[in-house]
């Protein structure tokens, strides 16, 4: 007897019996296909074989979240540890197989852990022109009792050519300003609200305002690595534009293919195992009602905590 979620547990874990109809609307590739065939589809198969079929310099933006090279079971897929030598190969093979299909102008970004990333940004800065290294926290994660805790995990940011898009605006950060700085009465580069004082910041390639996805969060699946939408949405909305084709080998749950719905750009991801596909179907179904991206509001993301403060702070000087 499977045992009852609380009320407040929004994880999505549909079972494949459950998920028949979300299963029949994901499409098989056995065959070149024109890009137009396969946009905002979520493609069933291996990614090796797959990407075989699609167009070459047709996509826009990768976003890959490959195995670390860890030991993992993935719901009746598994991924068992390589040594360094052969998770180099691997990691060569699948980058060989997708950049071929980014375009002249496009981007790719790779998230790994801190071991795997020595790896895949070696081979990465062979095969296409490196930009930076970003380094999130992750927070969530068991204790070590010989090693420090691992909290932290990297993406590597790299592009085609020395073309390429970078919205910075998009992706600045706001900050509460608590020790403001005038210059003749006026503020010097921030802004005065009646909500509360802030400055835009341009954010840096270390993040710590990201929250992983939680049981509570509408968001959650029961995939063991899942990547929360607020991190996927920052990495878009810097690296592609609205009507761009946004390209996930390694699909998981669908965080790439949801936030690219949510964000007005198309999306193409590849996932073999079919249960990961039913609940990334079943994500695009409730992005239709709800396209909010938590920590990232009317256009801004906000600085963890300041957002609520904010609206309420606003309401209180409303009502006055």
């Amino acid at each position: 007897m499977s045992k009852k979620k609380a009320g407040r547990n929004k994880t999505i874990d549909i079972s494949l019996e459950q998920g028949q109809e979300y299963l029949e609307q994901c499409i098989e590739i056995n065959t070149p296909v024109e890009i137009s065939k396969v946009l905002d589809k979520t493609i069933s198969g291996d990614t090796f074989e797959v990407v075989k079929h699609l167009p070459e310099k047709s996509i826009d933006l990768i976003i890959a979240d490959p195995p670390y090279n860890l030991s993992k079971s993935f719901h009746g897929n598994g991924f068992a540890k390589k040594t360094d030598e052969d998770y180099e190969t691997y990691t060569r093979q699948w980058l060989n197989a997708v950049l071929p299909l980014l375009k002249d102008t496009g981007s790719i970004y790779v998230c790994c852990d801190w071991e795997s990333s020595l790896i895949i940004g070696k081979v990465l800065m062979e095969l296409s022109f490196v930009r930076n290294r970003i380094t999130w926290q992750r927070e969530k994660g068991r204790g070590a009792k010989a090693n420090w805790k691992n909290g932290l995990e990297d993406i590597w940011y790299a592009t085609k050519s020395n073309e390429y898009t970078f919205n910075l605006d998009d992706v600045k950060i706001r900050k509460k300003v608590v020790a403001p700085y005038r210059v003749n009465g006026k503020p010097k580069d921030w802004v005065e609200t009646d909500g509360g004082n802030y400055r835009d910041t341009c954010p840096s390639n270390f993040w710590d305002d990201i929250t992983i996805p939680f049981w509570s969060m509408a968001e959650n699946t029961a995939h063991p690595t899942q990547k929360s939408e607020e991190l996927i949405a920052k990495i878009m909305l810097a690296s592609s534009n609205k009507g761009d084709i946004v390209f996930d080998p390694f699909l998981g749950s669908g965080t790439t293919s949801v936030v690219s719905k949510k964000l007005g750009r198309h999306f193409i991801g590849i996932e073999k195992n079919p249960l990961y596909c039913i609940w990334t179907e079943k994500r695009l179904e409730m992005a239709e009602s709800d396209n909010s991206i938590q920590g990232y509001v009317d256009g801004i993301f906000w600085d963890r905590n300041t957002y609520s403060e904010q609206k309420t702070t606003s309401s209180a000087k409303t009502d006055k």
